[in-house]
């Protein structure tokens, strides 16, 4: 398959563990920080998920959440990167998170 031509997009996936201790409500405060993230206008597509029930042993499930984003370009990701939302959610909803780990990959689209 001849994939030269094809558009390449911009896929953006960060993976959100959160504190032992952290609670229902903390939880939901992320939450509401990634909701706000998907108003980023450079987005083309955003997902917020949550560690599905398969039980195969390579599967990741420690983290919290699961935040996808697809973009047309990594012009339009190095936007969302300054954006004032974006600013914003680092600086209100860091306090939710311990750690995240972040897979940034840059490829044709694939139909």
């Amino acid at each position: 398959m001849n994939t030269s031509a094809s558009p390449a997009l911009f896929v953006h996936h960060v993976l959100f563990y959160m504190p032992a201790g952290a609670s229902a409500a903390d939880k939901a405060m992320l939450l509401e920080g990634l909701q706000k993230l998907a108003r980023i206008p450079s987005i083309k597509l955003a997902h917020i998920g949550t560690p599905a029930q398969t039980s195969r042993e390579v599967i990741e499930r420690t983290y919290a959440y699961s935040w996808l984003c697809l973009f047309d370009n990594a012009e339009q990701e190095a936007d969302y990167q300054q954006h004032p939302i974006h600013d914003a959610f680092r600086q209100h909803y860091a306090a939710y998170w311990e750690k995240v780990v972040i897979y940034d990959a840059l490829g044709p689209v694939m139909s």
